[in-house]
């Protein structure tokens, strides 16, 4: 939960359950009861003074307009998921004109900053264009609105949010950023979720990642560019990123290699792969610093849309978003700001259905003994396989895909 709230690109998934003007001041009294007996206590703990403390805390209300939240104590009833909703393709999200939105843009701040990421790529070992590419998602480049108070968000998740234990960390984390002194109360937006500033971090991940890169002094992730791209890398670098290695290629996968092998926990070696008949779209060998490296077939919509082989970099990318059509997404922007082309293989007309249609089928597979990775309407490498090896079991050919 580094990155909570995609402003960019994404849609407010959860109804705003106590946000109507009746509301507005009901929940004061026991906020700030909250407040003294819980968030001082641990943040004083924590090294901040009782100084800021004060000055920060005194007169704070709960923005009870936020989404999500369900009462004092994260004690209400959650919003239910809507099964009933339309299960929709992966190809949602590579539509055309997102790229043809995004690509001029970084490849003019490539241009702008091309001493900067070298200096950046030198230290951190990410390509500029992976930076770029997360920047770009996470908030169009510093273009995104990102009005909330950060305090006000995070205090109010741990007082009546789904996350309370969770978020009482996120509030003691913003307080320490407030007496450090980086950034002015003011100046300190985020997200409705807590994610702040261009590259999305919550107060806990910016204490741990932020990097002050232009040396000025503080670590500004709000305005300076210099600090958001190093401060992306720094995140991706820690979390495991491979120098010189890229995230992964679109491959033609011949129908002998089967779809169950998709996912990380199957990676064999890129040359194994080409040995089986794995060649890249483009027509080109696998360059000679990945051929003798592990990679895993990736296929976010089975045999219905493109093949990958992945390396360990686009799990790291999944890191800052737990999602293959996020990190597919920020490695796709990033080669796209060479070749600005599309996928070369096709995403295929699928049936329509639901997330409880697709929660069923999990539901089957996992009483045949299937592991799904969980049962919630969603698709990931654990069920497309289990729905692979179904299709198999029963003589047919397998898609990994619903249909």
């Amino acid at each position: 939960m580094r990155c909570l709230s995609r402003l960019f690109l994404g849609t407010l998934t959860a109804a705003a359950l106590l946000g109507s003007p009746a509301e507005a001041g009901k929940y004061d009294a026991q906020f700030r009861q909250f407040l003294t007996s819980e968030i001082a206590p641990a943040a004083r703990r924590a090294g901040v003074s009782q100084a800021v403390i004060d000055r920060e805390l005194n007169g704070l209300t709960p923005d009870t307009s936020l989404p999500g939240l369900v009462g004092p104590g994260g004690k209400g009833t959650p919003p239910k998921v809507n099964f009933q909703a339309e299960f929709r393709s992966p190809e949602r999200y590579f539509r055309a004109s997102q790229f043809n939105a995004l690509v001029p843009r970084g490849r003019s701040l490539m241009q702008k900053h091309a001493g900067t990421l070298k200096r950046i790529e030198a230290r951190y070992g990410v390509p500029g264009r992976i930076i770029l590419a997360i920047w770009a998602r996470e908030s169009g480049y510093g273009g995104a609105k990102i009005p909330y108070d950060a305090l006000r968000v995070v205090a109010t998740q741990a007082f009546m949010g789904q996350r309370p234990d969770f978020f009482k960390g996120e509030v003691v984390a913003a307080l320490q950023i407030l007496q450090n002194g980086d950034v002015s109360r003011r100046a300190m937006k985020s997200s409705w979720g807590g994610a702040m500033g261009q590259p999305q971090f919550l107060p806990s991940s910016y204490l741990k990642y932020a990097i002050d890169f232009d040396g000025d002094g503080k670590r500004n992730i709000w305005t300076s560019q210099a600090d958001t791209m190093a401060s992306i890398a720094h995140y991706l670098s820690e979390h495991g990123w491979q120098k010189g290695r890229d995230w992964g290629y679109e491959v033609y996968l011949p129908d002998t290699v089967s779809c169950t092998r998709e996912g990380p926990d199957n990676r064999q070696k890129i040359s194994d792969f080409v040995h089986e008949g794995v060649k890249r779209v483009s027509g080109k060998p696998f360059p000679d610093y990945e051929i003798n490296r592990p990679g895993n077939i990736l296929l976010p919509a089975g045999r219905y849309g493109p093949a990958f082989i992945a390396t360990e970099n686009f799990y790291v990318i999944k890191e800052y978003n737990e999602s293959d059509a996020y990190a597919l997404f920020v490695g796709h922007l990033a080669d796209r700001y060479g070749s600005n082309t599309g996928f070369a293989g096709a995403w295929k007309p699928m049936k329509e259905t639901t997330r409880g249609a697709v929660r069923n089928l999990q539901l089957r597979l996992e009483g045949l003994g299937h592991d799904v990775g969980g049962a919630d309407g969603l698709i990931g490498f654990k069920t497309r396989r289990s729905i692979g090896k179904d299709q198999e079991k029963n003589g047919f050919f397998a898609t990994c895909w619903v249909g």
